[in-house]
């Protein structure tokens, strides 16, 4: 895994990590479209995902509601821009709290001998702190995904 955040006076705080995973490219990306399996990995430390609801295709619309470990309620969705089923993700994030903070998450699928190298890049970060809340939480839910997926 590598992280490689960005920002300069021009463009807005990002992140990059990448994740090799012992499983298919179409599996892993199946764990970012499939509310099912989107439960079993996506939230960070303490965070637990309760209810996933995805429409995945070019204009269709994500929610995912998580709880923390004290009981509070996050919720985050967005619109899908680009599916390429197997090899590329691209969808807004914006918290249900903060929705003029939208952010812009890009997932790449490359198959890499037996299995799947995934670049996540998450883009146009209202400040530092927010990427690096961020940073904590993707880093977090990648580890999950590993168990999830292989």
């Amino acid at each position: 895994m590598s992280a490689q955040p960005a920002t300069t006076e021009k463009t807005r705080p990002s992140l990059t990590l990448r994740r090799r995973y012992v499983a298919p490219p179409e599996k892993v990306f199946q764990a970012f479209t499939d509310p099912l399996m989107l439960v079993g990995w996506l939230g960070g430390g303490d965070v637990t995902p309760e209810l996933a609801e995805t429409d995945p295709r070019p204009g269709g619309r994500y929610r995912i509601v998580m709880h923390g470990a004290t009981g509070e309620r996050h919720e985050v969705g967005g619109v899908y821009r680009e599916v390429l089923p197997g090899r590329r993700l691209v969808f807004t994030w914006a918290w249900i709290s903060t929705p003029e903070r939208q952010s812009l998450v890009s997932v790449d699928f490359m198959p890499d001998g037996t299995g799947t190298t995934l670049t996540l890049t998450h883009e146009q970060f209202f400040d530092e702190a927010a990427r690096d809340r961020h940073h904590v939480g993707w880093t977090s839910s990648l580890d999950k995904l590993q168990a999830l997926v292989g």
